[in-house]
């Protein structure tokens, strides 16, 4: 016997999940806000699926008051919520309510009958991929009608109690070796940040104050990039810089991008800074010459008084990030003015020392740039183990 090409042993059954579960739907939201004031209930919303992901829900951001349940749907623990509307349905969360509550209308609810398990459904449906329930997928919507319709292999209780208690051993130990590796990555950022904090907390007596337009200047001017001597230029937008990694993606020319309206001209001894959001922290140094958009400062250093990779990692602190915040408050959109920015004060130490500071942290970034790799392989290396264990355990391997 087989279930959506999954191989069965003797014994299983291959059921649709609405012959055995009641699959539904929750409550929309109530819209008067006074129905959240002084709330003992709880009303879970696909923001709080996603915080958790894939795993137990036991709390909610908004609660209920007695006359905001009126005419809402209890639902009880054990039940299992899936995104069916809205962007997060592309995520494929799938928690297990482990309180009673209340659920908005965005989510599918799952209760398996008695003679199921509830995480053993759970378990299985940590498998299916929304996308491929969805008869379009520009629209990220499921019918609870084809929720219902999903094959399920079933096998009998004492087996399904089994399998649980297999896969809640595999996954306890697969999470545990995610978060030895996270914290590795999590400890070398810290030592690095502290490190960087350090610099400019514990200055030398030397080192002067000054202001960041005392060594720092803007020389480029906005250009046309529709001219045609301009059109293979490499384009820098926001969105093109990593927050905090000073790394690019996803970078096209001016052609490409047909750009129309004015960018600066940067090369490779500047740093950008992108002005917009400040707290982003979108900050990167190239290695060619290009465009940028207006909304990014082309920052030249001064020969002689400041470095390139002094200014990057200066940019990149917590004590200037807090300054550039501050100011940037005073607009509707969170914006770095050009007057804020040169005014920004700090102790800064000779070329020689810059360039002993820079060593240090280029290697402390090394060793992130290691650790992330290999957190990376090591995610991708755990997610498909889950996979491999899921598909045993459903195909009766385990």
């Amino acid at each position: 016997m087989s279930s959506g090409g999954l191989k069965l042993p003797k014994g299983w059954e291959v059921k649709k999940l609405g012959e055995i579960s009641l699959v539904g739907a929750g409550n929309s939201a109530p819209q008067n806000k006074e129905l959240f004031k002084n709330g003992k209930y709880f009303f879970i919303r696909t923001s709080d699926v996603g915080k958790i992901k894939k795993g137990h829900i036991n709390s909610s951001n908004d609660l209920l008051s007695e006359e905001g349940i009126l005419k809402l749907k209890l639902h009880k623990a054990g039940t299992i919520l899936f995104p069916k509307s809205g962007a997060s349905t592309f995520l494929n969360h799938r928690v297990i309510m482990d309180i009673d509550g209340y659920v908005s209308s965005h989510l599918a609810t799952i209760k398996p009958n008695k003679r199921i398990k509830d995480r053993y459904v759970w378990f299985y449906l940590i498998m299916i991929d929304a996308k491929d329930l969805m008869q379009n997928i520009a629209y990220p919507s499921l019918k609870l009608s084809d929720i219902r319709k999903i094959p399920i292999p079933i096998p009998l209780f004492p087996e399904q109690k089994r399998i649980v208690a297999i896969l809640d051993k595999a996954f306890a130990e697969i999470a545990k070796a995610e978060a030895i590796a996270k914290t590795n990555l999590q400890n070398a950022k810290e030592l690095f940040e502290s490190y960087l904090d350090n610099v400019f907390k514990n200055k030398s007596d030397d080192w002067e104050e000054k202001l960041l337009g005392d060594i720092c200047k803007i020389e480029s001017k906005l250009i046309d990039p529709k001219e045609l001597k301009y059109q293979d230029f490499i384009h820098i937008g926001a969105g093109n810089i990593v927050s905090e990694k000073g790394m690019l993606i996803d970078l096209k020319t001016a052609k490409e991008e047909a750009l129309i309206s004015g960018k600066f001209l940067f090369d490779d001894s500047m740093v950008l800074y992108s002005k917009i959001r400040p707290y982003l922290m979108k900050i990167v140094k190239c290695e060619f010459k290009g465009l940028c958009s207006a909304d990014i400062y082309p920052l030249t250093p001064i020969k002689g008084k400041l470095v390139q990779s002094f200014l990057y990692y200066l940019l990149l602190s917590s004590h200037f990030t807090k300054y550039a915040i501050e100011g940037s408050q005073r607009a509707g959109m969170p914006k770095v003015n050009r007057k804020h920015l040169f005014n920004y004060s700090f102790y800064c130490p000779l070329v020689k020392q810059q360039k002993q500071i820079i060593q240090k942290l280029d290697q402390l970034q090394f060793e992130i740039k290691k650790l992330e790799k290999i957190y990376q392989q090591k995610n991708e290396s755990l997610i498909a183990l889950r996979k491999s264990i899921l598909q045993k355990a459903f195909e009766g391997e385990l």
